[in-house]
């Protein structure tokens, strides 16, 4: 009985890719009282399995936390998977603003102690004593009611870039943290005030609303299903938008577009910009924003010690970052004095830019016809020179290629000269190392697909 993930994110993406079909990104909680999280999550994975669902879902005896991927041509079947359990029956299932096919690329269901980290340890606080949910205009009028407080429930690197005008933005890195530095903060407001208070999905609030409850908070309110559902909402019903920039999210994406206001800035140069990447470096990945005029310079990467690490030789930064622990210094590390730019705390509802309209690639109509033939290896950087693996097909002067990578993205070329195994040809086989020039890096984990 399969349990468990047997293909790589790499082959999953191959799969997802032939298939040409759409997927769902998708997100949902339940609080409940789960006797057995172990024997819950197995029928899970078997369950979603079986429908080719991916994603990151965390179980506990206090309930599910799911942010998914689902073939949209099984999204009955998916939710009638959930329908077996009473505590989910009827769910709302948050589907995403944007879509992207490559959300998610593994099935990952964790077993945790809790399924969001709160930090309490306090047996009379009852989860599910929860606040008044608000839908999307309902929360907008108590927005302008002078006697509401707004909390952006959600860490530093979430709210930067995205935001409810005049919300509360706790400079925290985690949800814990959040806890009681606005129960301290708020201590004068338990009686008189509203608390309003927001998350992505609506997990955060739903516990945050509970603790405030139970710390004496008379008027506790938060958003229904979080920023995911407010977008559906506004657009569905024409709603204005309170909410400005992008909503940050934990998948592939990093981040779905609310509104076309830029309020954050590029971490080192300072311009306008509201994407989200990972450094480059293998022993860093810091989660920082930059522009694509940086990404191009840097090479991804969040710092000049960084962009040289990513030029010394395979061997070399293995070594480098043997016993390191990354872990959640990623978000951490975002802080550091490298990132000029980087701010957190109360942020402005200013907008610096406007984002343009994105265009529809006719690529994105008519399906790129491609095949896997090769495997990255090593790229030469003084001399621009990437080294590939020929496995599958030959590869010919002239061809028109895609190299494809989690860092390096999709880029097209068209070759120009080959070296296989050191001399100059004009078709390499399977078998054959082949070097040619490329104007950016490629990676050990990138593919060469030749396009047909």
């Amino acid at each position: 009985m399969q349990l468990y993930n047997t293909l790589s994110a790499e082959e999953r993406a191959q799969l997802i890719d032939e298939a040409g079909k759409e997927r769902l990104t998708l997100s949902f909680y339940a609080y409940a009282k789960i006797e057995d999280p172990k024997k819950f999550r197995d029928d899970l994975f078997i369950a979603w399995n079986a429908l080719d669902a991916l994603g990151r879902i965390y179980v506990a005896h206090e309930g599910i936390n799911a942010q998914m991927s689902v073939p949209a041509e099984n999204f009955e079947a998916f939710r009638d998977t959930l329908e077996v359990y009473d505590f989910m029956k009827g769910i709302r299932l948050n589907v995403a603003v944007e879509q992207d096919n490559y959300s998610f690329l593994k099935l990952t269901i964790k077993v945790r102690n809790k399924i969001v980290a709160d930090g309490l340890n306090d047996e009379t606080f009852d989860v599910t004593n929860k606040g008044i949910h608000l839908k999307a205009q309902e929360f907008n009028n108590m927005l302008e009611d002078p006697n509401t407080i707004v909390v952006d429930f959600r860490n530093h690197y979430e709210s930067e870039v995205g935001h409810f005008e005049g919300a509360i933005t706790p400079d925290v890195e985690n949800f814990r943290e959040s806890l009681p530095i606005i129960n301290e903060q708020l201590q004068d407001f338990k009686e008189d005030k509203n608390l309003l208070m927001y998350c992505t999905g609506g997990i955060r609030c739903e516990k945050a609303s509970a603790y405030f409850k139970h710390q004496g908070f008379k008027n506790v309110y938060q958003l229904e299903g979080g920023i995911i559902e407010y977008a559906r909402q506004i657009k569905e019903e024409g709603v204005e938008s309170k909410f400005i920039g992008k909503n940050f999210v934990f998948d592939h994406r990093l981040g779905e577009r609310i509104t076309d206001d830029i309020i954050s800035q590029c971490h080192q140069c300072g311009k306008p910009c509201d994407n989200h990447t990972n450094c480059s470096n293998d022993a860093c990945h810091l989660l920082f924003i930059q522009c694509d005029e940086c990404k191009a310079i840097m090479e991804n990467t969040c710092s000049t010690e960084c962009h040289e690490i990513i030029h010394l030789p395979q061997e070399e930064q293995i070594a480098r970052r043997k016993g390191l622990q990354v872990g959640n210094k990623v978000f951490r590390k975002g802080k550091s004095e490298a990132l000029k730019f980087k701010k957190s705390g109360e942020f402005s509802t200013q907008t610096l830019a406007k984002a343009k309209p994105e265009t529809k690639d006719i690529r994105q109509k008519i399906k790129v016809k491609k095949v896997l033939i090769g495997k990255g290896e090593h790229y030469y950087s003084k001399s621009k020179i990437g080294q590939f693996l020929i496995e599958n097909k030959e590869l010919s002067v002239g061809d028109k290629v895609l190299i494809s990578g989690p860092t390096t993205g999709e880029q097209e070329f068209t070759i120009k000269e080959i070296f296989a195994n050191g001399a100059s040809t004009e078709i390499a086989k399977v078998g054959d190392q082949v070097t040619f020039e490329l104007p950016f890096r490629v990676r050990l984990s990138d593919k060469l697909y030749k396009i047909l």
